[in-house]
């Protein structure tokens, strides 16, 4: 299964949580300790600070470099895990126009429309979850060219990204690119939009990680 994390994302979640905490304990026995002047109490809390930032830092560092860069072929999925289960993407046909709309708008370079499949995966629910609707994470998307190019879409057509679905539905999403003619073997990366997944153990936002995009 081709995943947004390479850490089982609850363990990855719990670890930032409790590291966040543990900081917020610290910070709180640090001031206090500054407050009656128990400097060395102070310089050992600031130590274990660092030690803990340090750990977590290295361990986010390590999940990284364990990662892999991957193409995914027309038609096979990508799993984002939202914790207690799976949404799906793939994509399933992209062409190019050189006029959209009505009335049409003419391209600077050439539209490249690329249709993408959401489907939430039934068989990664948890036990607990039952079949309410979920609600995805925002997710940004990118194009990126042989040369490393990157280009945002100009626009999106039919069922936003963020529609919410229940287990077994699905839905698709045409997505616009404005791109220069010379484009060549472009890609397209899905990933999420929330800042602090780029603080989670062995998510594909975090720094160094390799990233899971869809040949177009």
């Amino acid at each position: 299964m081709n995943t947004n994390v390479n850490l089982f994302a609850p363990i990855g979640v719990m670890a930032l949580l409790g590291t966040g905490f543990l900081f917020f304990v610290a910070a709180l026995v640090l001031i206090q300790s500054l407050i009656v002047r128990k400097r060395g109490r102070a310089k050992f809390v600031l130590v274990a600070m660092l030690l803990i930032a340090g750990a977590y830092v290295v361990a986010i560092l390590i999940f990284s470099l364990a990662s892999h860069e991957k193409v995914l072929a027309r038609g096979e999925e990508k799993h984002f895990c939202e914790v207690d289960c799976h949404l799906a993407y793939s994509v399933t046909s992209t062409r190019q126009s050189m006029t959209l709309g009505n009335p049409p708008t003419t391209a600077p370079g050439t539209y490249t429309v690329v249709t993408i499949k959401t489907r939430f995966d039934e068989t990664t629910i948890a036990p607990w979850r039952g079949s309410g609707l979920l609600y995805p994470n925002s997710r940004v998307l990118t194009l990126v060219d042989e040369r490393g190019n990157k280009y945002a879409p100009t626009s999106q057509n039919s069922t936003p990204l963020t529609t919410p679905l229940r287990p077994a539905e699905s839905y698709t999403t045409e997505v616009v690119f404005d791109l220069p003619a010379e484009v060549k073997s472009p890609t397209l990366l899905i990933n999420e939009g929330d800042w602090p997944t780029r603080l989670v153990i062995g998510h594909e936002n975090s720094p160094l990680h390799g990233q899971t995009r869809f040949q177009l």
